[in-house]
């Protein structure tokens, strides 16, 4: 098995001998280094590494923002950490420059997007859950797709008789559609009060603006060893 990176014991986190404000800047460039060279977001337990005990990483991360701004990146938090992207305005010239983004890896339809709203928002929930809930049988096909795809994994297994196994939303969720946490999503309760979603809209194929703006072989998970899941 692989061991943990360990800190090297000769690397000076703390920075001591530096006058406050230089010790300032170089842990910003240090923070700002770690997430650069990480493909996926860095967490603040990874950060807190290269930086002093008495640092406030919050402020550090404020700072950092605050110079970026009219950059066309930025750093966002997502998934539990911190990552670089490029700013959405951008987009367009990326894809005529690049052709990146033109053809989407994770394209989801109309239904499967349904069904992953669901999951997010009701998590855990089971195959027949979600049937009974779109008042129609949503097939392994479509939870197999989502499951490829990255964003759902089995969860724990249902109390129901038969104990069948639910479904929950992954990192990679969170991860693609620029969720810090769960609690990013937009509130329920909220947007029902508003007019903005409810059932009969859900079950119209009606998903409101903004809630999955990002993206437009059978499994069966009950063969499947229940992974760590990261909600």
């Amino acid at each position: 098995m692989a061991r943990r990176t360990k800190t090297p014991v000769s690397f000076d986190a703390e920075l001591s001998a530096l006058p406050p404000e230089l010790r300032w800047r170089e842990w910003m460039g240090r923070v700002e280094a770690v997430i650069f060279a990480s493909p996926e977001p860095v967490t603040r337990e990874v950060l807190a590494r290269v930086v002093g005990r008495d640092c406030s990483l919050d402020l550090l991360i404020d700072d950092i923002r605050a110079e970026l701004r009219g950059r066309p990146y930025e750093l966002v938090a997502v998934a539990g950490g911190w990552q670089h992207r490029t700013r959405k305005s951008f987009a367009e010239a990326i894809q005529v420059a690049t052709g990146l983004g033109t053809d989407d890896p994770k394209p989801l339809s109309p239904s499967e997007a349904l069904v992953l709203l669901c999951v997010g928002y009701f998590q855990p929930i089971t195959r027949s859950e979600l049937s009974a809930f779109f008042g129609k049988e949503i097939s392994r096909d479509t939870i197999g797709h989502l499951r490829r795809l990255g964003f759902i994994a089995a969860g724990p297994r249902s109390p129901q008789p038969g104990a069948p196994y639910t479904y929950v939303t992954t990192k990679e969720f969170l991860t693609h559609f620029g969720f810090d946490t769960l609690r990013d999503l937009p509130d329920m309760e909220a947007l029902e009060d508003a007019g903005l979603l409810s059932k009969d809209r859900l079950l119209a194929g009606d998903i409101p603006l903004g809630l999955m703006a990002e993206d437009g072989g059978d499994e069966d998970p009950e063969d499947d060893v229940l992974p760590n899941v990261e909600t």
